[in-house]
């Protein structure tokens, strides 16, 4: 007997130790994923790892340098237009998030719809987010047919939501997927009336988005036909390799490096004066 009172007392000294100095496992959230991972989940491209997209401008970079030099042999050019081209991919990649966003907040007031008439027919919660992979919205069903093999073979609910969240890098789908988690674990009757009076909100907060995007537009519009004006100009001119050659001095240099400065200035600070509140995402 007083073997397993020592034994007992033993085994909670250690996990007393075990709880304060042992290394706790660190655990990998998107806050600790780098800007550009952040980016790539937004755009639906989470497959696709920052090095090749690194790569991918280095390329581009390297290919618009030659190009630009053969035809206009003025060395400070081609480096401005290579920088261009080496951004490229970036843009490209913001400009998909953002589409890929606009295209979520318009059809999550649906798939919440088919959420609440699926419970209201008595589907448990899971099944009614896993028959949004074949009924819900089109844009939407990858990432469901996903959650409802991770579900299938996991049987943790959780953890399943946290996946999805990761798979939508959504803010809506992140407010979407709480109110869910919190449903789940409270319980009651209440679920219905809480998915019917968010997709009100998210249809009539959608709706007021577009109006404002729409008012928005003819801004973002001048700000980047002003930026890109000058340098259309300046790549035709590059046609004729004489009239660009003053470009080789170094007040030519300079003149490059203090419009291309001015043109990112004038450009962020239009586009910030006329961009709309960001959403940011939640408990991600």
């Amino acid at each position: 007997m007083g073997a397993l009172i020592g034994l007992g007392f033993g085994l909670g000294l250690l996990l007393i130790w075990s709880a304060f100095f042992l290394p706790r496992p660190e655990r990998r959230t998107p806050r600790g994923q780098g800007r550009l991972q952040q980016l790539l989940a937004r755009a639906g491209l989470a497959g696709v790892s920052p090095t090749s997209v690194f790569l991918l401008c280095l390329a581009l970079g390297v290919v618009a340098f030659v190009t630009v030099q053969a035809v206009s042999r003025t060395a400070p050019i081609a480096i401005a237009f290579a920088s261009m081209a080496a951004y490229a991919p970036v843009v490209a990649i913001r400009h998909r998030a953002a589409q890929r966003q606009r295209e979520f907040a318009e059809v999550w007031p649906d798939a919440v719809d088919n959420l609440a008439s699926a419970v209201r027919a008595g589907l448990s919660l899971p099944d009614a987010l896993a028959a949004l992979g074949t009924s819900g919205p089109e844009a939407l069903r990858d990432a469901f047919d996903q959650f409802a093999l991770d579900y299938q073979v996991t049987g943790r609910f959780g953890d399943s939501l946290d996946r999805l969240k990761a798979t939508l890098a959504d803010p809506v789908g992140d407010r979407v997927v709480e109110g869910l988690r919190i449903a789940r674990e409270v319980g009651g009757g209440e679920l219905g009336r809480l998915l019917r009076n968010l997709s009100g909100y998210l249809r009539d907060e959608a709706r007021t988005r577009s109006e404002l995007e729409s008012h928005q537009a003819w801004s973002i519009n001048g700000a980047r036909l002003a930026v890109a004006a000058p340098w259309v100009v300046l790549l035709l001119m590059t046609f004729q390799s004489g009239s660009v050659q003053a470009y080789s001095s170094p007040a030519g240099v300079v003149v490059l490096a203090v419009g291309g400065g001015l043109c990112v200035v004038a450009y962020r600070l239009m586009m910030r004066i006329g961009r709309l509140p960001v959403e940011r995402r939640i408990l991600s």
